[in-house]
């Protein structure tokens, strides 16, 4: 089977072999060792500053996002959450839950978010912005120098959740005052789902430090402390984060981030190509290089899906719902 999906995707055969090894022990020098190469790597990925930090997390890039609301806000916040979709909505359901003050810029779906839908925000005491910088479910990928912009016009707490979109677009952390940024293992970076990255600004550290997280597992306080010495608070899911490893190496050699970026543009750029003439409507007006949403004029997406898991051995996401 091919996995033509928005993840997991296909991995490299060295993420693969690594997958087929018994797992380690991981309290050792050599472990801690590798984790404190990956937090290099992805801080050099994400273009953090020499002083943010990055954890790993055994869970999916959800977990990511709740850990992030739980460990950086609080009741006496007052955000802003763009809701475009499955994954806008699960921005929404977790500021509930939480019980963090919110209002949501509500997009229609596959839509572009911009100035206007900002423009009612200006110095309104907003403190906290929370987006999915591609909203997965429908394809939009949201412009983060406008909303950045936004941010620093305001002294607002930036929270974006590149699960899909980290390695397959543009990104640059300091530049852009990103406070956190939450990815996963199994989009861009190719590896087996199981890990939630994510990246702190000092800003968001100092946040997490003088927030109280109800929550242990997920205590980032904990998992900063651990991080120091290369470790996790708890059993890790050792062999993807062995892989990941071998994953960040594999695209520091091939001429690093920006190499990684142009490499997914050309196959998203032949594949839009090659299907123009394909019974097909791109469903956003704002492309991310890491996903093509197609809605299909002729036949049900459901019907394609089985069509291209049985007949032509190949995976892909048939969106639900709306």
């Amino acid at each position: 089977m091919i996995n033509f999906t928005v993840g997991p995707v296909q991995s490299s055969a060295s993420v693969r072999t690594i997958g087929a090894e018994q797992v380690p022990y991981f309290r050792t020098a050599e472990f801690s060792e590798l984790m404190k190469e990956n937090e290099i790597l992805i801080k050099k990925f994400a273009k953090a500053t020499d002083d943010s930090r990055a954890v790993f997390l055994t869970c999916s890039g959800s977990g990511g996002m709740e850990t992030a609301v739980m460990n950086t806000l609080t009741s006496s916040d007052k955000a802003i959450v763009v809701n475009g979709g499955s994954f806008g909505t699960r921005f929404v359901e977790l500021l509930k839950l939480h019980e963090i003050p919110f209002v949501e810029i509500k997009l229609d779906l596959g839509k572009a978010l911009k100035s206007e839908h900002l423009a009612p925000f200006e110095r309104q005491g907003y403190t906290a912005f929370l987006v999915n910088k591609l909203e997965t479910s429908t394809g939009a990928h949201y412009d983060i120098d406008l909303i950045s912009q936004f941010c620093k016009r305001n002294g607002v707490f930036l929270i974006v959740d590149c699960v899909s979109t980290f390695l397959a677009d543009s990104f640059n952390m300091a530049e852009q005052e990103v406070d956190v940024m939450i990815t996963g293992s199994q989009k861009a970076l190719a590896c087996p789902p199981g890990v939630s990255v994510m990246c702190l600004s000092p800003r968001a550290i100092e946040r997490v430090n003088s927030t109280k997280c109800i929550c242990q597992y997920f205590d980032l306080k904990i998992a900063l402390k651990n991080q120091e010495r290369g470790q996790t608070p708890w059993t890790p899911a050792v062999n993807i984060l062995r892989q990941i490893n071998a994953r960040l190496k594999e695209i520091d050699s091939n001429g690093g981030v920006e190499a990684e970026i142009m490499r997914t543009a050309t196959l998203a750029n032949y594949f839009r190509e090659r299907i123009k003439e394909l019974p097909f409507e791109i469903v956003s007006d704002s492309l991310s290089n890491a996903v093509t949403p197609l809605h299909p004029i002729t036949i049900g997406a459901y019907d394609i899906f089985l069509k291209m898991k049985d007949e032509y051995g190949m995976w892909v996401c048939p969106n639900g719902g709306s």
